[in-house]
């Protein structure tokens, strides 16, 4: 998808969420922060630079964002539940003006200080729902005045829902299509797996092994919430004509 977008002269320009200088080489073209959004502070570095600038990220990223925001502004020690990594969560933890903490996991939990009565949990947008569920509790356990509020997106849910029904029809493997360092179609495939089933994380048709896929009588179809329309309907396509 890279290669496509490079020759209709869109490009990278580095780890925009570092605080390292960008070296641009044009400033009459235009920066584009991507849907995992940015810190406030990078924000407002880019924009100093110039160029015309265009913010694409996810409205539900900013939502986060922006609940991150208010709590943190009423004296709230901000958790996310997601990678401390992904760019989504760097790009949030901006907005914990008091403080943030990222947990993955129970351990996580159990290794935060004490935080006072005023924590806020949120989730980065891509997570697993039941994973945020148990996690919510467990910190309540601990925090008993948490204020727990869902940000997993609506496209993350469907999807995730999508697969319990199409198993629930008696597919006997789904094909996941998405790239392959994307957060939230990772995560599709692991769900499939977890439900006992194999899954196929395929980037575009020419991945598909349609000698493997051949075994099953039945093969469900997904894709990650950013896959061009495009690569899905030319996987879906290819597997028809199988």
């Amino acid at each position: 998808m890279m290669a496509r977008l490079e020759e209709e002269g869109i490009r990278e320009v580095g780890d925009y969420q570092s605080q390292k200088p960008l070296e641009l080489g044009e400033q009459d073209g235009v920066m584009v922060v991507r849907a995992h959004g940015v810190s406030p502070q990078r924000r407002t570095y880019l924009k100093s630079l110039g160029m015309k600038f265009q913010d694409a990220t996810c409205p539900d990223v900013g939502i986060i964002a922006g609940k991150v925001k208010l709590h943190a502004n009423k004296g709230y020690q901000v958790v996310i539940f997601g990678d401390p990594e992904h760019p989504e969560v760097i790009g949030i933890l901006g907005y914990a003006t008091q403080g943030g903490h990222v947990i993955r996991g129970e351990d996580d939990i159990a290794a935060l200080p004490e935080l006072g009565e005023k924590v806020c949990l949120v989730s980065q947008s891509t997570m697993f729902v039941d994973e945020f569920q148990r996690l919510a509790t467990l910190l309540q356990n601990r925090f008993p005045e948490a204020v727990v509020i869902d940000t997993i997106c609506g496209a993350t849910r469907e999807r995730q829902s999508d697969i319990i029904n199409l198993i629930g029809q008696g597919v006997e493997a789904i094909v996941v299509v998405g790239g392959r360092h994307s957060a939230n179609t990772i995560k599709l495939a692991k769900l499939v797996e977890k439900q006992g089933l194999p899954a196929f994380h395929v980037e575009s048709p020419d991945e598909l092994d349609l000698s493997c896929l051949s075994r099953y009588s039945a093969v469900g179809l997904t894709a990650g919430a950013s896959t061009p329309d495009f690569l899905i309907q030319a996987v879906r396509e290819k597997l028809e004509a199988a």
